[in-house]
């Protein structure tokens, strides 16, 4: 696979060219699908380190949600690295990002509840998501999906070939 200069990634979900340069930097994209929402799903990341692949690995669930995908996909590509690393996590999921970036801090300081008072969706895979994310230096990026960025949607199509085998196994 040709790895696309990520300095030409389009401007929308571009990433900015400081993080791209760094070159002890892995870069780990991760996408999740779902046939049905819930229903059979997959996960998939592929890691890169400058233009190298590193590792890419998918897996399946027979009765899960989109986003416990996604979640599942960051988590099993941060857990594969064997010691601590400087990584940059691409993903098309806002749910994501946003969690990561912005919300996970809140949650628990409100002992995992919404602002609302509700019980935080899938609280035991965003608090392993943090268990995988603080013995390294991660940098959250979103990417919008399907804008013809290689490496996104080749795990995009990791992720949809899995749910497919899920589909098939059920």
């Amino acid at each position: 696979m040709h790895l696309l200069p990520l300095h030409c990634i389009p401007a929308t979900g571009a990433l900015p060219a400081p993080i791209v340069s760094m070159k002890q930097q892995y870069l780990l994209f991760c996408d999740g699908s779902c046939l049905g929402n819930p229903g059979p799903g997959g996960w998939a990341y592929r890691i890169w380190q400058g233009p190298h692949l590193v590792r890419e690995q998918s897996g399946t669930e027979q009765s899960t949600t989109n986003n416990r995908m996604e979640l599942r996909a960051a988590i099993e590509g941060l857990n594969s690295f064997p010691t601590a690393g400087d990584i940059l996590v691409l993903s098309d999921s806002r749910y994501l990002i946003s969690g990561m970036t912005e919300l996970l801090s809140l949650w628990s300081a409100r002992n995992w509840r919404s602002s609302n008072g509700a019980a935080i969706q899938n609280q035991a895979l965003w608090q392993e998501l943090w268990r995988a994310s603080i013995r390294h230096k991660v940098s959250w990026h979103w990417v919008r999906g399907h804008s013809g960025v290689p490496e996104q949607e080749s795990v995009d199509r990791l992720a949809a070939t899995a749910a497919r085998s899920a589909a098939r196994a059920a």
